[in-house]
């Protein structure tokens, strides 16, 4: 081998090293912060799974002390609070509500579900409209169609309807049996219950392609 490709190669060499001594904590730093950031991420879903698990934990709680006794005690009401903003705590809170309503406590059957509604749950729809039945049997239509100003599944519509038609508004009852009828499969059991709604305020099944009345 040639002196000059001798010298090159201990020039590239220290060339190297000096760049090592002036990088390397940089390198080493880099390093570590990418395995801190492995770690953290490995504990973040650790702890998410544990929350969610605990979650589960709770609800469980929350039906089996809704089983054993009168909902409006303390202990099932503390139990909903805790899961607060979770989807467990939605579910527990329509439970809690469904218990309540059923043994007559309406009022205390719509405070539950006020308070469990956040606005941005995927739940949320279902829990909205399971407040208007309760808000139409309690005489409160408008509050009802408040809550379900941007219906749209079938359930949500008949819903809506109900809330109109207690509201005396007829015609708006009938565009909304109308347009959940439209929704609705032929082999629903929930069809002729529509159709019967639809009939009660002076429409007919077979108008369903009809275009909404104003």
């Amino acid at each position: 081998m040639a002196i000059d490709e001798l010298l090159d190669e201990h020039e590239q060499g220290e060339r190297v090293r000096s760049w090592l001594r002036s990088n390397g904590g940089g390198i080493l730093g880099g390093i570590l912060l990418g395995l801190a950031a492995i770690g953290g991420w490995q504990w973040w879903q650790k702890q998410q799974h544990q929350q969610r698990a605990q979650a589960g934990e709770r609800y469980q709680s929350v039906l089996k002390s809704l089983e054993g006794g009168d909902p409006s005690k303390a202990k099932a009401q503390a139990q909903v609070s805790a899961l607060d903003g979770t989807a467990y705590g939605t579910l527990a809170a329509m439970a809690l509500a469904k218990s309540q309503a059923d043994l007559g406590q309406r009022d205390a059957a719509i405070a539950t579900l006020r308070a469990a509604r956040n606005g941005s749950g995927s739940l949320d729809p279902v829990l909205e409209q399971r407040l208007a039945r309760l808000l139409i049997d309690a005489g409160k239509p408008q509050e009802a169609l408040a809550l379900l100003a941007n219906a749209s599944g079938a359930g949500a519509l008949e819903t809506r309807g109900d809330a109109e038609f207690a509201a005396g508004k007829p015609d708006a009852a009938r565009a909304s049996y109308r347009k959940a009828l439209s929704t609705t499969d032929e082999a629903s059991p929930q069809r002729r219950l529509l159709e019967l709604k639809l009939s009660e305020v002076g429409g007919s099944a077979a108008d369903t392609s009809a275009k909404p009345e104003a």
